[in-house]
């Protein structure tokens, strides 16, 4: 089950104007700005490096209206039914294993392909997650991938390494920025 870490909307100041009128027209040649956005922490904590995802969401301050900041943790039927609920955008938070050295951070459009069957999510990874939001057409256009290299995820333990403990902080600035650039 999801847990929300923040709703923007209630985190708002008081006397801040939310962000541009809904209806106010982008500037000429930029996307329009998203109306929710949806940044999603995935990962098992007690499985080490695994809980990158968890770990970014915990220190994510507030961030502007209109952006919910949830904790799936490895239950991809959580994130199905956030994406099934509406959002113009996704900004996923991850453990990557790409080969790179332990606690690089990558920032990644993926490429979900098109399904031709709706895949079985009794293992929803990510993956299969973003291929099924795509199958029943919940997937938004806007997704992203903040993922970090881990260095061990295997065994059992709570606790990033330090070399994902010292990603955390670039983690976030890639988050904050990629929300920034789409509202």
């Amino acid at each position: 089950m999801s847990r929300p870490v923040m709703s923007a909307a209630a985190a708002a100041p008081v006397g801040v104007p939310p962000g541009p009128a809904v209806g106010a027209e982008p500037a000429v040649g930029a996307e329009p700005p998203l109306r929710r956005l949806l940044v999603a922490g995935v990962g098992n904590v007690l499985r080490g490096d695994d809980g990158f995802g968890p770990a970014v969401t915990e220190l994510l301050g507030h961030l502007p209206a209109g952006v919910d900041v949830i904790e799936t943790g490895i239950g991809g039927i959580a994130l199905l039914q956030e994406l099934m609920a509406g959002c113009d955008g996704l900004v996923l938070i991850d453990a990557v294993d790409r080969g790179a050295a332990p606690g690089t951070v990558f920032l990644l459009e993926p490429e979900v392909p098109e399904g031709e069957h709706v895949p079985d999510v009794h293992l929803a990874n990510p993956d299969r997650v973003l291929t099924m939001a795509k199958t029943i057409g919940v997937l938004p256009e806007r997704v992203r991938i903040v993922g970090c290299q881990p260095l061990e995820v295997d065994e059992l333990g709570e606790g990033l390494s330090p070399e994902v403990q010292r990603a955390l902080a670039v983690a976030v600035a890639r988050v904050e920025e990629t929300v920034d650039a789409w509202l």
